[in-house]
Protein backbone atom coordinates (compact mmCIF):
# COMPACT_ATOMS: atom_id res chain seq x y z
CA UNK A 1 0.00 0.00 0.00
CA UNK A 2 1.67 2.70 -1.01
CA UNK A 3 1.52 6.89 0.11
CA UNK A 4 -0.33 8.97 -2.27
CA UNK A 5 -0.63 12.68 -3.09
CA UNK A 6 -3.45 15.02 -1.49
CA UNK A 7 -6.39 16.40 -2.49
CA UNK A 8 -8.38 19.39 -1.71
CA UNK A 9 -11.29 19.15 0.35
CA UNK A 10 -13.61 20.69 -2.30
CA UNK A 11 -12.58 18.08 -4.78
CA UNK A 12 -13.25 14.89 -2.75
CA UNK A 13 -16.12 16.93 -1.45
CA UNK A 14 -18.04 17.16 -5.35
CA UNK A 15 -16.81 13.25 -5.67
CA UNK A 16 -18.71 12.73 -2.81
CA UNK A 17 -21.65 14.38 -4.12
CA UNK A 18 -21.11 12.05 -7.24
CA UNK A 19 -20.87 9.07 -5.22
CA UNK A 20 -17.02 8.66 -6.29
CA UNK A 21 -16.72 7.98 -2.80
CA UNK A 22 -18.57 5.43 -0.82
CA UNK A 23 -18.97 3.38 2.22
CA UNK A 24 -18.16 -0.62 2.14
CA UNK A 25 -20.74 -2.53 4.96
CA UNK A 26 -18.28 -2.64 7.63
CA UNK A 27 -18.69 1.09 8.57
CA UNK A 28 -20.69 1.97 11.43
CA UNK A 29 -22.75 4.76 11.14
CA UNK A 30 -22.47 8.21 11.90
CA UNK A 31 -21.57 9.56 15.58
CA UNK A 32 -19.78 12.74 15.49
CA UNK A 33 -21.63 15.94 17.28
CA UNK A 34 -21.83 19.13 16.23
CA UNK A 35 -18.81 20.69 18.54
CA UNK A 36 -16.83 17.71 17.05
CA UNK A 37 -17.46 19.39 13.32
CA UNK A 38 -16.75 23.01 14.76
CA UNK A 39 -13.67 21.39 16.14
CA UNK A 40 -12.37 19.74 13.04
CA UNK A 41 -12.73 22.96 10.87
CA UNK A 42 -11.54 25.10 13.67
CA UNK A 43 -8.51 22.81 13.15
CA UNK A 44 -8.62 22.79 9.89
CA UNK A 45 -8.38 26.63 9.89
CA UNK A 46 -4.92 26.91 12.32
CA UNK A 47 -3.24 24.09 9.82
CA UNK A 48 -3.12 21.43 12.64
CA UNK A 49 -2.93 17.95 10.89
CA UNK A 50 -6.20 16.22 10.78
CA UNK A 51 -4.47 12.63 10.53
CA UNK A 52 -4.35 10.38 6.49
CA UNK A 53 -7.12 8.65 5.38
CA UNK A 54 -6.99 5.28 3.87
CA UNK A 55 -8.96 4.31 0.40
CA UNK A 56 -9.93 1.52 -1.22
CA UNK A 57 -9.93 1.42 -4.51
CA UNK A 58 -12.59 -0.79 -5.82
CA UNK A 59 -11.93 -3.63 -8.59
CA UNK A 60 -15.71 -3.32 -10.62
CA UNK A 61 -15.85 -7.02 -10.09
CA UNK A 62 -16.42 -6.17 -6.56
CA UNK A 63 -19.15 -3.59 -6.75
CA UNK A 64 -22.12 -6.27 -6.92
CA UNK A 65 -20.31 -8.67 -4.76
CA UNK A 66 -21.05 -6.89 -1.56
CA UNK A 67 -23.12 -3.54 -0.53
CA UNK A 68 -21.75 -0.34 -0.35
CA UNK A 69 -23.61 2.99 1.18
CA UNK A 70 -23.78 6.44 0.33
CA UNK A 71 -22.40 9.16 2.46
CA UNK A 72 -24.65 10.65 5.20
CA UNK A 73 -25.64 14.15 3.33
CA UNK A 74 -28.03 15.80 6.18
CA UNK A 75 -27.79 14.57 9.27
CA UNK A 76 -30.88 14.22 11.16
CA UNK A 77 -31.32 12.64 15.06
CA UNK A 78 -34.66 11.33 14.25
CA UNK A 79 -35.00 10.49 10.42
CA UNK A 80 -31.58 10.15 9.00
CA UNK A 81 -29.28 8.86 11.17
CA UNK A 82 -28.27 5.74 9.57
CA UNK A 83 -26.20 5.66 5.84
CA UNK A 84 -28.34 4.21 2.90
CA UNK A 85 -27.44 1.35 0.38
CA UNK A 86 -26.34 2.82 -3.30
CA UNK A 87 -26.56 0.78 -6.41
CA UNK A 88 -23.39 0.81 -8.16
CA UNK A 89 -24.00 -1.60 -11.20
CA UNK A 90 -22.12 -0.19 -14.18
CA UNK A 91 -20.05 2.60 -12.31
CA UNK A 92 -16.53 3.07 -12.88
CA UNK A 93 -13.58 4.67 -10.59
CA UNK A 94 -15.35 3.85 -7.90
CA UNK A 95 -12.97 4.31 -3.98
CA UNK A 96 -14.64 2.96 -0.34
CA UNK A 97 -13.16 4.82 2.75
CA UNK A 98 -12.01 2.30 4.94
CA UNK A 99 -10.72 5.24 7.99
CA UNK A 100 -12.11 8.92 7.78
CA UNK A 101 -15.97 8.52 7.12
CA UNK A 102 -16.34 10.07 10.64
CA UNK A 103 -14.21 13.19 9.11
CA UNK A 104 -15.37 13.19 5.54
CA UNK A 105 -18.82 13.05 6.16
CA UNK A 106 -17.99 15.94 9.29
CA UNK A 107 -16.66 17.85 6.30
CA UNK A 108 -19.71 17.10 4.29
CA UNK A 109 -22.46 17.92 7.11
CA UNK A 110 -20.45 21.70 7.59
CA UNK A 111 -20.07 22.34 4.03
CA UNK A 112 -23.06 20.86 1.46
CA UNK A 113 -25.46 19.62 4.10
CA UNK A 114 -27.22 20.04 7.75
CA UNK A 115 -27.45 18.82 10.95
CA UNK A 116 -30.89 18.70 13.12
CA UNK A 117 -30.53 17.37 16.72
CA UNK A 118 -33.52 17.35 19.05
CA UNK A 119 -33.61 20.27 21.08
CA UNK A 120 -33.33 19.80 24.92
CA UNK A 121 -36.86 18.94 26.81
CA UNK A 122 -38.62 18.53 23.58
CA UNK A 123 -40.40 15.43 22.53
CA UNK A 124 -38.67 12.67 20.80
CA UNK A 125 -42.11 11.95 18.29
CA UNK A 126 -42.81 15.74 17.37
CA UNK A 127 -40.41 17.12 14.47
CA UNK A 128 -40.40 20.47 15.73
CA UNK A 129 -37.97 19.14 18.25
CA UNK A 130 -35.52 18.84 15.50
CA UNK A 131 -34.84 22.12 13.53
CA UNK A 132 -32.13 21.80 11.17
CA UNK A 133 -28.80 23.64 11.55
CA UNK A 134 -26.27 25.31 9.06
CA UNK A 135 -22.44 25.47 10.03
CA UNK A 136 -21.45 29.26 10.01
CA UNK A 137 -18.15 31.43 10.48
CA UNK A 138 -18.10 34.50 12.43
CA UNK A 139 -16.11 36.48 9.98
CA UNK A 140 -15.19 39.68 11.78
CA UNK A 141 -14.99 37.94 15.37
CA UNK A 142 -12.41 35.03 16.83
CA UNK A 143 -13.71 32.30 19.34
CA UNK A 144 -14.12 32.83 23.27
CA UNK A 145 -12.42 29.87 23.68
CA UNK A 146 -9.25 28.29 25.14
CA UNK A 147 -8.59 25.48 22.43
CA UNK A 148 -10.26 27.27 19.09
CA UNK A 149 -9.54 30.51 17.87
CA UNK A 150 -11.90 30.45 15.15
CA UNK A 151 -16.31 31.32 15.67
CA UNK A 152 -17.45 27.89 14.21
CA UNK A 153 -20.97 27.07 15.30
CA UNK A 154 -24.10 25.21 13.82
CA UNK A 155 -26.97 27.89 13.68
CA UNK A 156 -30.92 27.61 12.67
CA UNK A 157 -32.04 29.86 10.48
CA UNK A 158 -33.52 32.32 13.16
CA UNK A 159 -30.86 31.74 15.57
CA UNK A 160 -29.03 32.89 12.53
CA UNK A 161 -31.27 35.85 11.98
CA UNK A 162 -30.83 36.67 15.60
CA UNK A 163 -27.32 37.09 16.48
CA UNK A 164 -26.23 40.48 17.87
CA UNK A 165 -22.84 41.59 16.28
CA UNK A 166 -20.34 39.34 14.16
CA UNK A 167 -21.29 38.60 11.00
CA UNK A 168 -22.00 34.60 9.97
CA UNK A 169 -20.54 33.63 6.65
CA UNK A 170 -22.86 30.24 5.93
CA UNK A 171 -19.52 27.92 5.53
CA UNK A 172 -21.17 25.64 2.60
CA UNK A 173 -21.03 29.39 0.37
CA UNK A 174 -17.33 29.17 -0.26
CA UNK A 175 -17.83 26.13 -2.22
CA UNK A 176 -19.54 28.81 -4.78
CA UNK A 177 -16.46 31.11 -4.75
CA UNK A 178 -13.86 29.70 -7.55
CA UNK A 179 -10.50 32.66 -7.58
CA UNK A 180 -8.76 33.55 -5.09
CA UNK A 181 -9.53 37.15 -5.20
CA UNK A 182 -13.41 36.25 -4.07
CA UNK A 183 -13.12 36.46 -0.32
CA UNK A 184 -12.21 39.78 -0.60
CA UNK A 185 -15.17 40.94 -3.60
CA UNK A 186 -17.10 39.32 -0.84
CA UNK A 187 -16.34 41.18 2.08
CA UNK A 188 -16.69 44.32 -0.11
CA UNK A 189 -19.60 43.90 -0.84
CA UNK A 190 -21.29 42.11 2.19
CA UNK A 191 -19.60 44.10 5.16
CA UNK A 192 -20.18 47.70 5.13
CA UNK A 193 -17.65 50.13 6.95
CA UNK A 194 -21.00 52.00 8.76
CA UNK A 195 -21.85 48.54 10.29
CA UNK A 196 -18.01 47.03 10.74
CA UNK A 197 -14.61 48.41 11.59
CA UNK A 198 -11.62 48.98 9.25
CA UNK A 199 -9.94 46.30 12.15
CA UNK A 200 -13.10 43.86 11.48
CA UNK A 201 -13.12 44.05 7.97
CA UNK A 202 -9.41 43.28 7.38
CA UNK A 203 -10.03 40.27 9.85
CA UNK A 204 -13.33 39.25 7.40
CA UNK A 205 -11.14 39.17 4.57
CA UNK A 206 -8.04 37.63 6.22
CA UNK A 207 -11.13 34.74 7.55
CA UNK A 208 -12.58 34.07 4.66
CA UNK A 209 -9.39 34.20 2.61
CA UNK A 210 -8.04 31.25 4.68
CA UNK A 211 -11.04 29.06 4.40
CA UNK A 212 -10.79 29.40 0.75
CA UNK A 213 -7.43 28.41 0.76
CA UNK A 214 -7.87 25.20 2.95
CA UNK A 215 -11.39 24.46 1.26
CA UNK A 216 -9.77 25.31 -2.62
CA UNK A 217 -6.44 25.18 -2.87
CA UNK A 218 -4.47 23.44 0.09
CA UNK A 219 -4.10 19.92 -0.53
CA UNK A 220 -5.30 18.71 3.16
CA UNK A 221 -6.47 15.74 2.75
CA UNK A 222 -3.48 13.06 2.64
CA UNK A 223 -4.12 9.52 2.13
CA UNK A 224 -3.07 5.88 1.50
CA UNK A 225 -4.83 3.89 -1.17
CA UNK A 226 -5.01 0.05 -1.26
CA UNK A 227 -5.89 -1.39 -4.47
CA UNK A 228 -6.09 -5.06 -3.80
CA UNK A 229 -9.35 -6.87 -4.94
CA UNK A 230 -9.11 -9.24 -1.70
CA UNK A 231 -11.54 -7.71 0.62
CA UNK A 232 -10.57 -10.39 3.28
CA UNK A 233 -6.92 -8.08 2.94
CA UNK A 234 -8.53 -4.60 2.64
CA UNK A 235 -10.48 -6.20 5.75
CA UNK A 236 -7.35 -7.00 8.21
CA UNK A 237 -6.35 -3.49 7.42
CA UNK A 238 -9.34 -1.59 8.70
CA UNK A 239 -9.43 -3.79 12.07
CA UNK A 240 -5.33 -2.59 12.18
CA UNK A 241 -5.85 1.36 11.41
CA UNK A 242 -9.42 1.52 13.49
CA UNK A 243 -7.55 1.16 16.58
CA UNK A 244 -9.18 4.43 18.52
CA UNK A 245 -12.71 5.56 19.17
CA UNK A 246 -15.01 2.36 19.00
CA UNK A 247 -12.57 -0.57 18.14
CA UNK A 248 -14.33 -2.98 16.44
CA UNK A 249 -13.29 -6.95 15.74
CA UNK A 250 -13.56 -8.82 13.13
CA UNK A 251 -16.84 -10.84 13.81
CA UNK A 252 -18.22 -7.21 14.11
CA UNK A 253 -17.17 -6.57 10.80
CA UNK A 254 -18.58 -9.68 9.23
CA UNK A 255 -21.57 -9.10 11.03
CA UNK A 256 -21.72 -5.49 9.05
CA UNK A 257 -21.19 -6.88 6.10
CA UNK A 258 -23.70 -10.15 6.62
CA UNK A 259 -26.46 -7.72 7.84
CA UNK A 260 -26.05 -5.22 5.12
CA UNK A 261 -26.68 -8.69 2.55
CA UNK A 262 -29.20 -10.86 4.73
CA UNK A 263 -32.62 -9.96 3.11
CA UNK A 264 -35.78 -10.99 6.09
CA UNK A 265 -33.28 -10.71 9.64
CA UNK A 266 -30.80 -7.88 10.26
CA UNK A 267 -27.86 -10.86 11.14
CA UNK A 268 -26.13 -8.43 13.67
CA UNK A 269 -29.26 -8.26 15.63
CA UNK A 270 -30.32 -12.05 15.52
CA UNK A 271 -26.91 -13.41 16.02
CA UNK A 272 -26.28 -11.15 18.96
CA UNK A 273 -29.67 -12.04 20.37
CA UNK A 274 -28.96 -15.86 19.66
CA UNK A 275 -25.14 -15.59 21.25
CA UNK A 276 -27.24 -14.21 24.64
CA UNK A 277 -29.67 -16.76 24.20
CA UNK A 278 -27.05 -19.78 24.29
CA UNK A 279 -24.84 -18.40 26.58
CA UNK A 280 -27.30 -18.32 29.32
CA UNK A 281 -27.97 -22.50 28.90
CA UNK A 282 -26.38 -24.67 32.07
CA UNK A 283 -24.33 -23.24 34.31
CA UNK A 284 -23.54 -20.56 31.36
CA UNK A 285 -20.95 -20.82 28.49
CA UNK A 286 -19.01 -18.53 26.18
CA UNK A 287 -19.84 -18.62 22.93
CA UNK A 288 -18.88 -16.21 20.24
CA UNK A 289 -20.13 -14.13 17.12
CA UNK A 290 -17.21 -15.27 15.74
CA UNK A 291 -18.07 -19.06 16.68
CA UNK A 292 -21.56 -18.36 15.68
CA UNK A 293 -20.54 -17.38 11.85
CA UNK A 294 -17.99 -20.18 11.65
CA UNK A 295 -20.62 -22.78 12.67
CA UNK A 296 -23.05 -21.21 10.10
CA UNK A 297 -20.23 -22.36 7.25
CA UNK A 298 -19.90 -25.81 7.97
CA UNK A 299 -23.20 -26.04 9.08
CA UNK A 300 -24.40 -24.78 5.42
CA UNK A 301 -22.22 -27.04 3.68
CA UNK A 302 -19.74 -24.68 2.23
CA UNK A 303 -16.61 -26.21 0.94
CA UNK A 304 -14.55 -23.36 2.46
CA UNK A 305 -15.20 -22.84 5.37
CA UNK A 306 -12.18 -20.72 6.52
CA UNK A 307 -13.24 -17.55 8.61
CA UNK A 308 -13.18 -14.88 6.13
CA UNK A 309 -14.57 -12.40 4.63
CA UNK A 310 -14.70 -13.99 0.93
CA UNK A 311 -17.13 -16.51 2.34
CA UNK A 312 -19.49 -13.97 3.50
CA UNK A 313 -20.27 -13.08 0.17
CA UNK A 314 -24.19 -12.26 -1.60
CA UNK A 315 -24.38 -15.99 -2.61
CA UNK A 316 -23.24 -17.81 0.34
CA UNK A 317 -25.28 -15.01 2.94
CA UNK A 318 -28.45 -15.71 0.88
CA UNK A 319 -27.87 -19.46 1.69
CA UNK A 320 -26.87 -18.96 5.45
CA UNK A 321 -30.16 -16.79 5.84
CA UNK A 322 -32.33 -19.42 4.04
CA UNK A 323 -30.86 -22.34 6.37
CA UNK A 324 -30.37 -19.81 9.45
CA UNK A 325 -33.36 -21.24 11.71
CA UNK A 326 -32.18 -25.04 11.55
CA UNK A 327 -28.70 -23.98 12.12
CA UNK A 328 -30.16 -22.21 15.69
CA UNK A 329 -31.56 -25.49 16.47
CA UNK A 330 -28.65 -27.46 15.83
CA UNK A 331 -26.38 -25.24 17.43
CA UNK A 332 -28.98 -24.57 20.81
CA UNK A 333 -29.03 -28.30 20.74
CA UNK A 334 -25.51 -28.74 20.89
CA UNK A 335 -25.14 -26.53 23.78
CA UNK A 336 -27.77 -27.96 25.42
CA UNK A 337 -26.19 -31.49 25.17
CA UNK A 338 -22.77 -30.46 26.38
CA UNK A 339 -24.53 -28.54 29.25
CA UNK A 340 -25.56 -32.01 30.83
CA UNK A 341 -22.19 -33.70 30.08
CA UNK A 342 -21.25 -31.20 32.63
CA UNK A 343 -19.68 -28.47 30.49
CA UNK A 344 -19.92 -24.91 30.80
CA UNK A 345 -17.76 -21.94 30.21
CA UNK A 346 -15.57 -22.67 33.09
CA UNK A 347 -14.41 -26.20 31.25
CA UNK A 348 -15.04 -26.30 27.63
CA UNK A 349 -11.30 -25.15 26.32
CA UNK A 350 -12.64 -25.09 22.45
CA UNK A 351 -16.26 -23.45 20.77
CA UNK A 352 -14.69 -25.29 18.18
CA UNK A 353 -15.17 -28.83 19.16
CA UNK A 354 -19.37 -27.86 19.29
CA UNK A 355 -19.61 -27.47 15.51
CA UNK A 356 -19.41 -31.31 14.52
CA UNK A 357 -21.64 -32.21 17.18
CA UNK A 358 -23.89 -29.48 15.97
CA UNK A 359 -23.29 -31.24 12.61
CA UNK A 360 -23.89 -35.07 13.01
CA UNK A 361 -27.74 -33.45 15.08
CA UNK A 362 -27.90 -31.72 11.89
CA UNK A 363 -27.60 -34.84 10.08
CA UNK A 364 -30.20 -36.74 12.19
CA UNK A 365 -32.66 -33.94 11.78
CA UNK A 366 -32.48 -32.15 15.19
CA UNK A 367 -34.07 -34.61 17.22
CA UNK A 368 -36.12 -33.14 19.82
CA UNK A 369 -35.83 -35.17 22.48
CA UNK A 370 -31.67 -36.18 21.78
CA UNK A 371 -30.41 -35.05 25.17
CA UNK A 372 -32.85 -37.23 27.48
CA UNK A 373 -34.19 -39.80 25.40
CA UNK A 374 -33.02 -43.72 25.87
CA UNK A 375 -32.80 -44.13 22.36
CA UNK A 376 -29.85 -41.47 21.72
CA UNK A 377 -28.12 -42.94 24.67
CA UNK A 378 -25.28 -45.12 22.73
CA UNK A 379 -24.57 -41.84 20.38
CA UNK A 380 -24.88 -39.23 23.51
CA UNK A 381 -22.17 -41.77 25.27
CA UNK A 382 -19.90 -41.71 21.96
CA UNK A 383 -20.06 -38.12 21.67
CA UNK A 384 -19.55 -37.42 25.36
CA UNK A 385 -16.51 -39.96 24.83
CA UNK A 386 -15.21 -37.77 21.36
CA UNK A 387 -15.72 -34.39 23.17
CA UNK A 388 -13.26 -35.55 26.10
CA UNK A 389 -10.51 -36.91 24.07
CA UNK A 390 -10.79 -33.98 21.46
CA UNK A 391 -10.29 -31.61 24.63
CA UNK A 392 -7.35 -33.95 26.32
CA UNK A 393 -5.42 -34.13 22.95
CA UNK A 394 -6.73 -30.58 22.37
CA UNK A 395 -7.13 -31.17 18.67
CA UNK A 396 -8.96 -27.90 18.11
CA UNK A 397 -5.88 -25.68 18.78
CA UNK A 398 -3.80 -24.49 15.68
CA UNK A 399 -5.67 -25.32 12.45
CA UNK A 400 -9.42 -26.42 13.56
CA UNK A 401 -10.40 -26.73 10.01
CA UNK A 402 -8.14 -29.29 9.48
CA UNK A 403 -10.33 -31.67 11.96
CA UNK A 404 -13.67 -30.06 11.21
CA UNK A 405 -13.47 -30.82 7.36
CA UNK A 406 -12.48 -34.66 7.78
CA UNK A 407 -15.04 -35.41 10.62
CA UNK A 408 -17.94 -33.17 8.25
CA UNK A 409 -17.26 -35.61 5.77
CA UNK A 410 -17.16 -39.02 8.19
CA UNK A 411 -20.24 -38.11 9.59
CA UNK A 412 -21.89 -37.42 6.23
CA UNK A 413 -21.32 -40.86 4.84
CA UNK A 414 -22.60 -42.22 7.99
CA UNK A 415 -25.82 -41.33 7.40
CA UNK A 416 -28.04 -41.61 10.17
CA UNK A 417 -26.84 -43.72 12.78
CA UNK A 418 -25.16 -43.70 15.83
CA UNK A 419 -22.09 -40.87 15.99
CA UNK A 420 -19.23 -42.29 14.16
CA UNK A 421 -16.58 -42.26 16.77
CA UNK A 422 -14.63 -45.47 15.80
CA UNK A 423 -14.46 -44.12 12.47
CA UNK A 424 -12.95 -40.68 13.64
CA UNK A 425 -10.43 -42.28 16.00
CA UNK A 426 -9.48 -44.35 12.68
CA UNK A 427 -9.15 -41.06 10.12
CA UNK A 428 -6.71 -38.84 12.52
CA UNK A 429 -4.60 -42.18 13.97
CA UNK A 430 -0.81 -41.25 13.32
CA UNK A 431 -1.76 -37.45 12.75
CA UNK A 432 -1.03 -34.92 14.95
CA UNK A 433 -5.12 -34.48 15.26
CA UNK A 434 -4.93 -38.13 16.73
CA UNK A 435 -7.14 -38.85 19.94
CA UNK A 436 -5.39 -42.15 20.12
CA UNK A 437 -3.78 -42.32 23.36
CA UNK A 438 -1.14 -44.50 24.19
CA UNK A 439 0.73 -46.26 27.83
CA UNK A 440 2.84 -43.12 27.74
CA UNK A 441 0.13 -40.82 27.41
CA UNK A 442 -1.05 -41.90 30.45
CA UNK A 443 1.22 -42.61 32.83
CA UNK A 444 3.25 -39.37 31.69
CA UNK A 445 0.20 -36.95 31.45
CA UNK A 446 -3.15 -38.22 32.84
CA UNK A 447 -1.76 -39.14 36.30
CA UNK A 448 0.35 -36.37 36.67
CA UNK A 449 -2.58 -34.10 36.41
CA UNK A 450 -3.38 -31.75 39.57
CA UNK A 451 -6.57 -29.98 40.79
CA UNK A 452 -8.17 -26.90 39.08
CA UNK A 453 -6.50 -27.84 35.17
CA UNK A 454 -9.16 -28.17 32.50
CA UNK A 455 -7.28 -31.50 31.35
CA UNK A 456 -8.07 -33.04 35.39
CA UNK A 457 -11.60 -32.35 34.95
CA UNK A 458 -11.69 -34.00 31.62
CA UNK A 459 -10.28 -37.10 32.65
CA UNK A 460 -12.34 -37.37 35.42
CA UNK A 461 -15.51 -36.92 33.38
CA UNK A 462 -13.99 -39.49 31.32
CA UNK A 463 -13.23 -41.83 34.40
CA UNK A 464 -16.97 -41.30 35.43
CA UNK A 465 -18.67 -42.09 32.00
CA UNK A 466 -21.55 -43.11 31.83
CA UNK A 467 -22.47 -40.67 34.98
CA UNK A 468 -25.28 -37.96 34.72
CA UNK A 469 -23.67 -34.57 34.67
CA UNK A 470 -27.03 -32.78 34.64
CA UNK A 471 -26.00 -31.59 37.44
CA UNK A 472 -22.95 -29.05 38.46
CA UNK A 473 -20.79 -30.97 39.37
CA UNK A 474 -17.00 -29.91 41.52
CA UNK A 475 -13.38 -31.60 41.68
CA UNK A 476 -13.43 -32.40 45.25
CA UNK A 477 -10.40 -32.83 46.82
CA UNK A 478 -11.41 -36.25 49.18
CA UNK A 479 -9.14 -35.42 51.88
CA UNK A 480 -9.38 -31.86 52.30
CA UNK A 481 -7.08 -29.34 51.13
CA UNK A 482 -7.53 -27.10 54.11
CA UNK A 483 -6.55 -29.45 56.31
CA UNK A 484 -3.13 -29.83 54.63
CA UNK A 485 -1.14 -27.31 56.94
CA UNK A 486 2.26 -28.39 58.83
CA UNK A 487 0.33 -28.04 61.97
CA UNK A 488 -2.63 -29.76 61.40
CA UNK A 489 -0.88 -32.83 59.50
CA UNK A 490 1.26 -33.08 62.31
CA UNK A 491 -1.85 -32.87 65.07
CA UNK A 492 -3.28 -35.40 62.76
CA UNK A 493 -0.28 -38.28 63.33
CA UNK A 494 1.69 -37.66 59.55
CA UNK A 495 5.76 -37.94 60.75
CA UNK A 496 7.36 -34.46 60.32
CA UNK A 497 9.68 -36.02 57.25
CA UNK A 498 6.64 -36.78 55.26
CA UNK A 499 4.76 -33.64 55.43
CA UNK A 500 6.37 -32.32 52.53
CA UNK A 501 5.45 -34.76 50.44
CA UNK A 502 1.55 -34.48 51.72
CA UNK A 503 1.58 -30.91 50.69
CA UNK A 504 3.00 -31.78 47.20
CA UNK A 505 0.34 -34.47 46.76
CA UNK A 506 -2.89 -33.25 47.90
CA UNK A 507 -3.49 -31.86 44.48
CA UNK A 508 -3.04 -35.06 42.81
CA UNK A 509 -5.31 -36.15 40.79
CA UNK A 510 -5.36 -39.35 43.08
CA UNK A 511 -7.26 -37.01 45.81
CA UNK A 512 -9.68 -35.90 43.37
CA UNK A 513 -13.28 -37.03 42.98
CA UNK A 514 -16.24 -35.25 40.97
CA UNK A 515 -18.91 -34.57 43.26
CA UNK A 516 -22.07 -33.10 42.71
CA UNK A 517 -22.24 -29.73 43.73
CA UNK A 518 -24.62 -29.79 46.33
CA UNK A 519 -22.99 -32.61 48.14
CA UNK A 520 -19.56 -31.16 48.05
CA UNK A 521 -20.43 -28.05 49.63
CA UNK A 522 -21.93 -30.11 52.20
CA UNK A 523 -19.11 -32.33 52.67
CA UNK A 524 -17.07 -28.68 52.90
CA UNK A 525 -13.72 -29.54 54.71
CA UNK A 526 -14.88 -32.98 56.67
CA UNK A 527 -12.52 -35.49 57.15
CA UNK A 528 -12.67 -38.04 54.60
CA UNK A 529 -12.54 -40.79 57.01
CA UNK A 530 -15.27 -39.98 58.60
CA UNK A 531 -17.50 -38.40 55.75
CA UNK A 532 -17.01 -41.58 54.08
CA UNK A 533 -18.29 -43.42 56.76
CA UNK A 534 -21.13 -41.02 57.90
CA UNK A 535 -22.60 -40.83 54.66
CA UNK A 536 -22.16 -44.58 53.76
CA UNK A 537 -23.90 -46.31 56.48
CA UNK A 538 -23.71 -49.92 55.24
CA UNK A 539 -20.96 -52.77 54.23
CA UNK A 540 -23.26 -52.31 50.94
CA UNK A 541 -23.04 -48.66 49.91
CA UNK A 542 -19.45 -48.31 51.19
CA UNK A 543 -18.56 -51.10 48.22
CA UNK A 544 -20.57 -49.26 45.88
CA UNK A 545 -19.22 -46.18 46.55
CA UNK A 546 -15.80 -47.76 46.07
CA UNK A 547 -16.36 -48.79 42.81
CA UNK A 548 -17.62 -45.88 41.78
CA UNK A 549 -15.01 -43.64 42.93
CA UNK A 550 -11.49 -45.80 42.14
CA UNK A 551 -11.47 -46.30 45.64
CA UNK A 552 -8.86 -49.15 47.61
CA UNK A 553 -10.48 -50.70 50.72
CA UNK A 554 -8.82 -48.95 53.74
CA UNK A 555 -9.03 -46.92 56.55
CA UNK A 556 -8.46 -43.58 55.10
CA UNK A 557 -6.82 -41.93 58.02
CA UNK A 558 -4.31 -39.08 57.43
CA UNK A 559 -1.03 -41.53 57.84
CA UNK A 560 -2.58 -43.81 55.33
CA UNK A 561 -2.94 -40.52 52.77
CA UNK A 562 0.25 -41.56 50.71
CA UNK A 563 -0.57 -45.26 50.74
CA UNK A 564 -4.11 -44.24 49.90
CA UNK A 565 -3.03 -41.49 46.87
CA UNK A 566 -0.76 -44.65 44.80
CA UNK A 567 -3.24 -47.32 45.58
CA UNK A 568 -6.33 -44.98 43.66
CA UNK A 569 -3.82 -43.87 41.39
CA UNK A 570 -3.20 -47.94 40.21
CA UNK A 571 -7.04 -47.94 40.04
CA UNK A 572 -7.58 -44.95 37.87
CA UNK A 573 -4.43 -46.07 35.52
CA UNK A 574 -6.34 -50.05 35.02
CA UNK A 575 -9.39 -48.02 34.34
CA UNK A 576 -7.84 -45.46 31.90
CA UNK A 577 -6.12 -48.27 30.35
CA UNK A 578 -9.09 -50.34 29.74
CA UNK A 579 -11.36 -46.92 28.20
CA UNK A 580 -8.59 -45.52 25.83
CA UNK A 581 -6.48 -48.87 24.93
Amino acid sequence: MAYESSLTIATVMQDIFSNKYVLPSIQRDYVWDTEQIQDLFDSLMQDYPIGAFLFWEIDESKLVDYNFYEFLRNYHEKDANHIKLIDLKGAKGVTAVLDGQQRLTSLYIGLKGSYAYRLKYRREKNSESYPVRYLYLNLVEDAESETNKYDFRFLTNNEKAGMKGGYWFKVGDILNMTKPKDPEFFVSENLSESFFSQNQIEHAISTLSKLYSVIHTDYTLCYYKEKSSELDKVLNIFVRVNSGGTVLSYSDLLLSIASAQWKKHDAREEIIDFVSEINDIGDKFQITKDFVLKAALVLTDFTDIAFKVDNFNNDNMVKIEERWEIIKKAIKQTVNLVASFGYSRENLSSNNALIPIAYYLLTMGIPRNFVTSRKYRDSREKIKKWLILSLLKKVFSGQPDNVIRPIREIIKNNGINDYPLDKIIDKFKGTNKSISFTGEDIEEHLLKLKYGKSDTLYTLMLLYQPSDFKNIFHEDHMYPKSKFKRRELAKNGVPKDQIDKYLEAVDDIGNLQLLPKIVNEEKNDTDFDKWFNETNRSKNDKTQYRKIHYLPDMEYTYPNFLEFIEKRKQRLKERLIEILL
